[in-house]
């Protein structure tokens, strides 16, 4: 496991593009709120070890989209969801009916929904560039504090990831959930 900054990974993008793509890394990334871990949305075995690592087996992930208008082909976007999807980039995590399965059937097992975020931050100019959705969910094992920094990482999760990119203390705290499936229904974490 390796640790870098934001300009290492701007000097080593196209490395960590093709090595996303082809590998499927698992790895912790910032966001507009905390600290995400994720990986290539479409790799079933990748999503399956972060369930592992998470110790998290059936609830779903949600994942960056890589634009707004991979939502509308992949997801139900509905009028009531038009006011939400204008928020984006944002620190929000909306829930949709998904058209078709975008991602692997293990991000959100047994489910016709899909929890979408573009977070306003850097990172999510990477999902666009490379055109694949990645999940995103808190770096943490079920039931435990998220991480905010380095120094509250959980030993075992920095051991199973194959590299962080940091950025120092993160303030924020988890996205706002949002079902957007029928009425809008704003979930308290």
């Amino acid at each position: 496991m390796i640790i870098i900054s934001k300009e290492e990974f701007e000097n080593q993008r196209d490395v960590i593009r093709t090595n996303l793509i082809e590998n499927a890394p698992i790895f912790v990334y910032p966001t507009d709120t905390i600290y995400g871990i994720g990986c290539n949305a479409l790799n079933k075995k990748a999503v399956a070890k972060i369930r592992k690592i998470k110790q998290r087996s059936k609830n779903p992930f949600s994942v960056i989209a890589p634009s707004k208008e991979w939502l509308y082909e992949n997801c139900i976007v509905n009028k009531n969801a038009e006011e939400w999807v204008n928020k984006l980039p944002g620190p929000y995590t909306l829930i949709f009916k998904k058209k078709k399965e975008p991602v692997a059937k293990n991000v959100a097992p047994g489910l016709d929904t899909l929890g979408v975020r573009i977070p306003a931050h850097w990172f999510s100019k990477f999902a666009e560039e490379i055109e694949i959705p990645i999940v995103t969910t808190s770096v943490n094992k079920s039931g435990t504090d998220f991480m905010t920094s380095l120094e509250d990482l959980d030993s075992e999760i920095k051991s199973a990831v194959s590299f962080i990119i940091y950025e120092g203390i993160k303030k924020g705290s988890p996205s706002k959930i949002v079902d957007l499936t029928s009425s809008v229904k704003i979930i308290e974490r």
